[in-house]
């Protein structure tokens, strides 16, 4: 069972984000012609611009670049779990990548708040902990990150 956001993006703030609340962050379908486009523009390797190469290769086809996974997935993470507050990110504690995705393959984004705390030197923000995990179609986890964000907190009336 997936949480629900009460706010919109364009109105969350920190105390939206709860620790131990999971979202589901929508999905995205991948096409092979996908996959060879971005990889040939980004990450030219043969297994995933090659389809002959990689048909005789280990997966038996072209393989999603995980730079596309995580690029397709920071879209869903952007548009569904992050408020619009211009807030900059520290960075990703960490990144792995589990299984390959295909073409025809379609990820969804599970993301859980695994600590929210307020910000110590700056106080009109928190910091909120995730850890995302990326589905396939067979609910297998294809790709996990764990980033940090920093969330506004609510203003008070009057200030």
């Amino acid at each position: 069972m997936a949480d629900a956001f009460s706010t919109p993006p364009d109105h969350r703030c920190f105390e939206d984000y709860t620790e131990g609340a999971t979202y589901l962050c929508g999905s995205v379908t991948l096409t092979e012609d996908d996959i060879v486009r971005f990889a040939a523009a980004y990450d030219p390797q043969a297994m995933h611009v090659d389809r002959m190469l990689a048909a005789e290769g280990p997966f038996g086809t072209v393989i999603a670049s995980g730079w596309q996974t995580v690029a397709l997935v920071m879209r869903l993470f952007v548009e569904n779990f992050l408020p619009r507050n211009g807030l900059p990110s520290p960075g990703v504690d960490e990144l792995r990548w589990t299984l390959p995705v295909r073409p025809g393959d379609t990820l969804t984004l599970r993301a859980t708040v695994t600590e929210a705390r307020r910000s110590r030197s700056k106080p009109d923000r928190g910091l909120i902990h995730s850890f995302m995990e990326v589905l396939n179609q067979h609910n297998a986890v294809v790709m996990t990150m764990r980033p940090v964000n920093p969330v506004r907190v609510r203003p008070v009336p009057g200030d």
